[in-house]
């Protein structure tokens, strides 16, 4: 299995590609979430954000989340088999993930995984065969902007 890790240094990128995995087998796309927000889109940097509870975070977005959204890098990748490491660094309650089609029409043709019970520490697998097309992906939980994923051919 080709497993691909998005960390602060590549995380400026973000443009991963199936290219060079075995037949068969999912690329695995990791990402780290602590309070508010995932990492990688954000080119790595951790705001330091303090959270007990959605609603803080709900707050701080509604505050921070669409200029940091509008400076997030898209993820891209390539149609095929992906699992989708997500990791709860220190963020204090149970946290999930959510990825799914972008807008109402996305959500009905593109496949879409979410999953919850990333106690602080935990990491979890979710694997889904991505198709062509927009996504976003975030955290329903831990209430963090919803992140652009591209898929292409």
């Amino acid at each position: 299995m080709k497993q691909t890790v998005v960390t602060p240094i590549l995380g400026a990128l973000l443009a991963v590609s199936a290219a060079g995995a075995r037949a068969g087998e999912p690329t695995v796309i990791t990402l780290t979430q602590t309070a508010c927000q995932f990492l990688e889109p954000e080119g790595g940097t951790d705001h330091g954000f303090a959270s007990t509870s959605a609603r803080e975070c709900t707050a701080i977005n509604r505050e921070t989340g669409a200029a940091r959204l509008a400076a997030a890098k898209v993820l891209t990748l390539k149609a095929g088999d992906y699992i989708f490491r997500i990791t709860n660094r220190d963020v204090p309650y149970d946290l999930g993930f959510w990825l799914r089609g972008d807008g109402l029409a996305g959500r009905v043709r593109l496949p879409s995984v979410s999953g919850g019970g990333l106690s602080p520490g935990a990491t979890r697998d979710y694997a889904v065969t991505l198709k062509p097309g927009n996504y976003r992906y975030s955290c329903p939980l831990n209430p963090t902007p919803d992140y652009r994923l591209t898929v292409t051919e």
